[in-house]
């Protein structure tokens, strides 16, 4: 089988990473249908040290610095991550690297049977996420890695990675996202991610608000799980910014670090305090790991599409915010990072986010200037939907219906030393990546058909 082949084969499953899939269908999340299919392929998410990381902002660049601290420390990490940016070969990586087109297409074709038996007994169809968590664990099996760090799909309870058996758990920082799955309130949010929490398994949080707090510590005492707090047991200093990374110190009970990460943002040294302290329960479960391959781990990090310097001049920034809760961060850095700049903002939204509430963190930067947009995604909320609510607040708005359009407007009016800011969706951040970087993206025609599907109302 062809990559393209395997590709379009697997964009024919029921995909609820997209709200339009095949009429009179709706999702159903429990773990029924993935349990069955990774029974039958004899539970390859089973044997291997496994870091299991759920939470609504941080979650994957969390992920990635624990992946890349391992293989430093020569464990030939599997990495399990969500959505992906410019091809699905990102979301399976092995040692770093991407998953070959030819794994990828031979895993395809050799679970396509099993996964079409499972899907034809008792169980309803296995969804493409559910297969791809199935590829994934299957491949790191086959390649013998020596650790494995999966990235929570969404919420945690019922998300198609709550299989593993891990050996220590990661809950990053929480905010109303998916409600129309997760619950509308933060305590439902956090009963959610709490369950991926296993009995005595360690698990260290990131700072939360005091309601998602008191639900994680009440799971945790249910669970006999040691609760680690980033912000409490662990702290750190910040050093020196700059477009290039920063640096920082985390200090712990048992250690003290000097960090250089790659990565923008206060968020992320709330972020690395998570993933130091993972690391530290790895080591204390028996994991090799020394001080020379965490400091290298961290300053090899790489996430793109996080406030991520894609031109200097002008300079022009993407980032992948994409709910309330992220959109503050964003904030947040940008007015650290640099105060003053006139910012020119480009935003494109998913259809099923909550506009109103993004829009309104996002006004207080404040933009100079509003470009609205929208990737080639189908749910993308139309430009002037966007448009509109940010007319609450300014007349200053551009409609521009292609993001390279958005971008060639904003160099435009950009002045020495103003800030082109591109965010509202991750799929925006990487279509600007795409088009500032060259990069030839994959495009699935199936995207075209589901965008005329109109979702069930059931």
């Amino acid at each position: 089988m062809k990559y393209l082949t395997a590709i379009d084969q697997i964009m024919g499953m029921v995909d609820y990473e997209r709200p339009s899939t095949i009429p009179g269908t709706r999702a159903r999340y429990d773990l029924e249908r993935i349990g069955a299919l990774l029974a039958a392929l004899d539970g390859p998410q089973l044997g291997t040290p496994t870091i299991h990381i759920a939470g609504t902002k941080g979650k994957g660049s969390t992920a990635a610095m624990v992946a890349s601290v391992l293989n430093a420390a020569d464990y030939r990490t599997g990495l399990f991550t969500s959505p992906h940016l410019h091809t699905f070969r990102e979301r399976i990586r092995v040692g770093g690297q991407l998953i070959t087109e030819e794994d990828f297409a031979s895993l395809v074709e050799e679970l396509w049977p099993t996964m079409e038996v499972v899907s034809q007994t008792e169980h309803s169809r296995v969804t493409l996420f559910e297969f791809l968590t199935a590829m994934a664990f299957y491949h790191f099996r086959e390649q013998e890695t020596g650790a494995q760090v999966i990235e929570v799909g969404m919420g945690g309870r019922l998300d198609s990675t709550n299989v593993v058996q891990p050996m220590a758990c990661g809950i990053t920082s929480l905010g109303l996202d998916h409600t129309e799955v997760l619950g509308d309130t933060i305590e439902e949010i956090a009963a959610e991610k709490a369950g991926i929490i296993k009995p005595g398994v360690p698990v260290v949080c990131a700072p939360q608000r005091p309601n998602a707090l008191t639900v994680l510590q009440g799971v945790c005492r249910q669970q006999g799980s040691q609760l680690v707090l980033a912000g409490e047991d662990i702290r750190w200093h910040e050093e020196e910014s700059s477009l290039d990374g920063q640096t920082f110190t985390l200090d712990t009970a048992s250690n003290h670090y000097h960090m250089q990460i790659p990565l923008l943002g206060k968020h992320q040294m709330e972020n690395a305090a998570v993933a130091i302290g993972i690391i530290e329960a790895l080591i204390e479960a028996g994991m090799k790991i020394d001080d020379g391959s965490i400091e290298e781990g961290f300053r090899h990090v790489e996430w793109p599409c996080r406030l991520e310097v894609l031109s200097k001049r002008p300079l022009l920034i993407a980032d992948g915010a994409h709910n309330p809760h992220s959109a503050a961060r964003l904030v947040e850095s940008v007015k650290a990072l640099f105060p003053g700049r006139r910012v020119l903002l480009i935003v494109g939204v998913s259809g099923n986010k909550d506009l109103e509430g993004l829009v309104g963190e996002l006004k207080l930067l404040p933009p100079a200037k509003v470009i609205t947009t929208h990737s080639r995604h189908p749910r993308a909320t139309p430009p002037r939907g966007v448009a509109s609510e940010f007319r609450r607040y300014t007349d200053k708005v551009r409609i521009t219906d292609t993001i390279s359009q958005a971008l060639d407007m904003a160099r435009d009016m950009a002045a020495e030393g103003d800030l082109i800011l591109i965010t509202g969706s991750l799929f925006v951040a990487a279509e600007a990546r795409e088009h500032m970087k060259g990069i030839t993206p994959e495009i699935y025609p199936v995207f075209d058909a589901q965008a005329t599907i109109t979702p069930p109302n059931s």
